[in-house]
């Protein structure tokens, strides 16, 4: 059985206020309440003040390993006072365009690293350059174009553009309601509609990473320009989208029996190795983000994403791990049509790395006090964390903003357990309004999605055909999330 239809706006948002607020993981009684007309804490993405708080005081005492976090920070070129933005009007990613959005990922990390920099040392002329950055764009951006890559230019530059101007946000200078509107009708449009639509393809056609990427772009847009039926679309998604990147199909197998439990498999461990890390940062920084609103992503579905990271963690440092075979659907919607099949997961390098590990890490083991080996291993051979021009001058280098060993490092819980609640300055009363907007209409597209009209066209750059040697599956006995076909053997469903 395939799922042959592309899904609705209606059937993405199908999960009612009362029930997406039920299970939202909500701020626990006691924490510090909202605002009077309940907006969202800020800063509130990826770092909150108290987190941009530990960072100083901890650099200024010399702690370890927070200063050889920062010298990681002082030493990359993006981080320093003097770097110049180059705005563009129209930003190209993809075949058959004129690319030219490395620039535009160079100007994010050279702003996040300054803002970061200026929280640091208050030395106030890294925020004037961060600041510079972000207003130079916002004045000069009019479109995100390109073939289907598009879509990952407008998520992955999306949440992070909005991480690097929260950091900045009151800053006397910052142009903070022409970088909303940017940020929401350039990026925030754009990822919202592909998460309706998926260009136009099968909902399965396009990997995990790249519903996590637009997921990133909608939830951190609806926190920056403060829109609650945006964080409750982006919520609802994760918990209950159709495509590959909600939490179930993005680890559609959980090992609960032998030496196998505590591990999920994560889809795109059988692609290849620097997809399925991409991933793992990607949901990490969703459930970071989303935390930091009152909002228990980390340990929704009995810390599905726990089992998922800590399976990628000991595959990646060269551990044997468990296998279901599964198989997608890809194609346009009327047109030409396919699937792929994978029996294994793919071989690795114990050396690749991407600067995501510190933030997971901590969370589970230093926030909740939970046992969490391999990401403690991995997160130590991944120390000191750097960022964007760390890991090589290619996207692929620039799609985590990295830093974590600065940024995530905290002290361990004073108890122990798994009773860890979000800590924002935000209320129940107002996470439950955002669930509540979860059934208002998404926005309309950015552009129009272009039609495949019978043939690969746009679609033929979704990565499809990245993957070699699938080989066909038999004996196929149960379904996981209406996409992926799993066969079982005598372990629960995922």
């Amino acid at each position: 059985m395939h799922v042959t239809r592309q899904i609705s706006r209606r059937s993405m948002l199908k999960a009612s206020g009362a029930a997406v607020a039920a299970t939202a993981g909500l701020v626990a009684a006691g924490r510090p309440a909202a605002a009077a007309d309940g907006a969202f804490a800020h800063p509130g993405l990826l770092h909150t003040r108290t987190d941009l708080d530990r960072m100083a005081a901890k650099v200024k005492a010399g702690a370890a390993p927070y200063t050889a976090g920062f010298a990681r920070l002082t030493a990359n070129r993006h981080a320093q006072s003097g770097w110049q933005p180059r705005p563009q009007a129209v930003v190209y990613r993809g075949s058959g365009s004129p690319e030219n959005y490395t620039i535009l990922y160079n100007d994010i990390h050279a702003a996040y690293q300054n803002a970061l920099r200026f929280h640091v040392t208050g030395e106030s002329a890294y925020a004037d350059t961060a600041v510079a950055i972000l207003n130079a764009w916002s004045s000069t951006l009019t479109a995100v174009n390109g073939s289907a890559d598009r879509f990952l230019a407008a998520g992955l530059y999306g949440y992070q553009f909005a991480n690097a101007a929260e950091l900045v946000r009151d800053h006397g200078d910052f142009e903070l309601a022409r970088f909303q509107e940017m940020l929401s009708e350039k990026f925030g449009a754009m990822s919202d509609d592909f998460l309706v639509r998926h260009n136009n393809a099968v909902v399965s056609n396009y990997w995990t990473n790249w519903d996590l990427a637009n997921m990133a772009c909608v939830l951190a847009t609806g926190i920056f320009c403060d829109d609650r039926a945006q964080v409750g679309r982006a919520v609802d998604y994760f918990k209950n989208g159709a495509g590959l990147g909600s939490i179930r199909n993005a680890i559609p197998v959980v090992y609960d029996d032998g030496a196998d439990a505590g591990l999920a498999e994560w889809l795109e461990a059988g692609r290849d190795q620097g997809h399925a890390l991409l991933g793992v940062g990607l949901m990490g920084t969703f459930c970071e983000m989303a935390w930091n609103q009152g909002i228990d992503l980390y340990g929704y579905d009995d810390s599905r994403f726990l089992k998922g990271a800590q399976y990628v963690a000991k595959w990646s440092l060269g551990g044997q791990v468990p296998f279901t075979a599964n198989t997608r659907r890809k194609g346009a919607i009327g047109g030409w049509s396919g699937s792929e099949t994978v029996t294994a997961a793919a071989g690795v390098d114990p050396a690749m790395t991407r600067p995501i590990w510190a933030m997971i890490a901590n969370h589970y083991t230093r926030r909740r006090g939970l046992s969490a080996p391999y990401l403690t291993r991995i997160a130590a051979k991944a120390a000191p964390e750097g960022g964007g021009g760390d890991y090589g001058p290619n996207s692929g280098g620039f799609d985590q903003l990295g830093f974590g060993t600065l940024t995530f490092t905290r002290d361990r819980a004073n108890a122990a357990g798994t009773s860890a609640s979000p800590s924002p300055a935000a209320s129940a009363s107002a996470s439950t309004a955002a669930s509540a907007s979860a059934s208002a209409s998404a926005p309309a597209s950015a552009s129009p999605a272009p039609s495949a009209q019978g043939g690969r066209g746009d679609l033929a750059a979704t990565g499809s055909g990245d993957v070699v040697g699938w080989t066909a599956a038999t004996g196929i006995t149960a379904l996981a999330g209406g996409l992926l076909l799993l066969r079982r053997r005598g372990r629960r469903a995922g």
